[in-house]
């Protein structure tokens, strides 16, 4: 386990035993999400399932979770310090579809220390991110020369550089523009800031250099662009490809920025102001450079046209859930959204039906609500969520009932659930790097690769 300042990371594939241990009533559960066992002293295992047998997935079902080694091709876990509970995927120069290993990967996250401590923006790059588990079926051949397997004797390393940020960040998110790296972040003092992050990108960039001595106290560097004209703060955020930005709060409003010369931005004052509750996502529509949709507390999902006046431009609505719709994810290739809301329901809607009020698909596994969730940005059927119920679910909308086999209490949709987190928040699969999964809860990061996809 290396340390920088600011945080840690460590391969969290360094334990054994099967998927679930059933625990006697005087014993206690182990305190971390990943335990070291050996065979010698478990009583009898079963494979865990959240929700059956009266299993909530939480610390009250007096058991512990072991993972399964053989089900992850990487899983590392990481630390900073305090908890940042919104984060977003820097895209870097090494190149796309990688799938070697070691694997390097950049984020960039958004504290929210307790006790009015100092917040911050956190750039981190994650280096040295090893293989976890080897192929039975892996030719001999390649086993003695594979350097994917790591030597575990450096293991993974994280570096940082920290920016003051005045107040906790309630979301963050990368502008996604090739030759500046721009962040957006909600402060929950009510004011949205735009950073350029650039020089610290580079400095983390450099081959062989490490930037942990600059994030010791953390850099004081100015916002590049502000704006406090929200009536409340918010969680909404989302960047076009042409550097617009979209901003929602707490009493229902979204204001849209225009860049302009000069590096700053002309907000729109005329809000869109269509829901009557906190929107708590927004998305741009990955196909059409005018069109968001945003979703609120209203249990409505909304999709918007900019060309129009902010009092016209709602054109289409839909009650899209019995309770709160928290998040919304736009499909890259197929005119689909997906949403996740307070009754714990995940829905798919297709746009072109949209106005009927019917979602396509309807899937109920979470037992809690769904905070977060992602279409993958290659395979246009896959995507994952995750809710308070601290399961994280990889899901194919293209895998179809099979009558012969099909479990009833699983969806046949559902192809891994990755558990361990508390809280989780917010999940991004990786541009860059296929299968690869980053998410964040109370208690961390995870980075991981999944045998399904």
């Amino acid at each position: 386990m290396d340390e920088a300042a600011g945080g840690e990371i460590y391969d969290a594939s360094d334990s054994t035993g099967e998927e679930v241990e059933e625990m006697d009533d005087d014993e206690e559960t182990g305190d971390t999400p990943v335990s070291k066992m050996t065979s010698n002293d478990t009583p009898p295992t079963k494979v865990y399932l959240p929700g059956r047998e009266g299993n909530s997935g939480t610390d009250d079902d007096g058991i512990e979770l072991i993972h399964e080694p053989s089900a992850y091709l990487m899983y590392h876990q990481a630390q900073l310090g305090a908890p940042c509970l919104s984060f977003d995927i820097v895209r870097d120069t090494l190149g796309d579809s990688r799938s070697d290993f070691p694997m390097t990967a950049f984020v960039v996250a958004g504290s929210q220390a307790a006790n009015g401590r100092q917040n911050h923006v956190i750039l981190v790059k994650m280096s040295q991110l090893v293989k976890t588990h080897k192929d039975n079926d892996d030719n001999d051949d390649d086993s003695s020369s594979d350097s994917d397997v790591a030597d575990h004797e450096d293991g993974p390393v994280l570096d940082t550089v920290n920016v003051m940020h005045d107040g906790e960040v309630n979301r963050i998110r990368v502008a996604p523009l090739n030759d500046k790296l721009l962040v957006a972040t909600w402060s929950s003092k009510g004011r949205v800031n735009i950073w350029d992050m650039t020089v610290h990108l580079t400095s983390l960039s450099a081959p062989g250099t490490s930037a942990s001595h600059l994030s010791v106290k953390g850099l004081k560097v100015e916002p590049l662009f502000s704006f406090s004209g929200h009536q409340d703060e918010g969680f909404a955020l989302d960047w076009s490809p042409t550097g617009q930005l979209l901003t929602g709060d707490c009493r229902g409003s979204i204001h849209l920025w225009q860049p302009q010369q000069s590096k700053s931005w002309h907000v729109d004052q005329r809000p869109y102001n269509a829901h009557s509750q906190s929107v708590e996502d927004i998305q741009w529509s990955p196909n059409e450079a005018t069109v968001f949709a945003s979703c609120s507390v209203d249990k409505t999902i909304r999709i918007w046209d900019i060309r129009a006046k902010p009092s016209k431009a709602c054109m289409l609505t839909t009650h899209a859930h019995q309770a709160d719709v928290n998040v919304i994810s736009w499909n890259k290739s197929l005119p689909l959204i997906v949403s996740g809301g307070d009754d714990g329901i995940i829905k798919i809607w297709d746009l072109r039906q949209f106005q009927t009020g019917e979602a396509v698909s309807t899937f109920k596994h979470h037992t809690a609500p769904v905070t977060t969730l992602e279409w993958h940005h290659s395979d246009s059927t896959v995507f994952a969520s995750a809710g308070e119920d601290n399961q994280l679910i990889q899901w194919d909308i293209a895998v179809e009932k099979d009558d012969i086999t099909e479990d009833e209490e699983v969806p046949p949709q559902l192809l891994f659930i990755h558990q361990g987190q508390k809280e989780i928040k917010e999940l991004h699969w990786h541009p860059q790097l296929p299968g690869v999964l980053i998410s964040t809860a109370l208690t961390g990061f995870d980075v991981f690769k999944t045998i399904s996809v």
